[in-house]
């Protein structure tokens, strides 16, 4: 079985470019429309090796999602996908945990690139 990647993203045309991409390569996908959509698919048993997530959704941004994932002591790998870019939110989200960050429009070689890279880390 390859490794399931959980897309968290409330643009439903991210999500299929992402999914795109990674299926492409392998992958198996999920799909999650916010970070709590995300939560509460882990909690029902969502076991994923790599979660691409956004910042700016509505219910649970990406930020409150790391926080939340670091409550819960849930060690998944998270790679931001998002269009914001500064220096303060790239710090903020790796303190609670992001261990990459792409800006949109994203490149899918580079986001196979680091998804691969993180897969094979957390799988080490």
């Amino acid at each position: 079985m390859s490794a399931l990647i959980m897309i968290v993203d409330d643009s439903a045309m991210i999500r299929m470019q992402v999914k795109r991409a990674l299926s492409g390569a392998g992958f198996d996908v999920v799909q999650a429309l916010d970070g709590r959509d995300a939560a509460e698919q882990i909690a029902s048993g969502a076991q994923p090796s790599l979660i691409v997530c956004d910042v700016n959704m509505p219910r649970m941004n990406g930020l409150e999602f790391l926080e939340h994932l670091r409550d819960a002591g849930c060690d998944v790998p998270v790679i931001m996908l998002t269009t914001e870019g500064q220096p303060d939110m790239i710090r903020r989200a790796r303190l609670l945990g992001a261990k990459g960050w792409l800006v949109k429009p994203f490149r899918p070689d580079l986001l196979l690139a680091a998804a691969t890279k993180m897969v094979a880390r957390a799988a080490a």
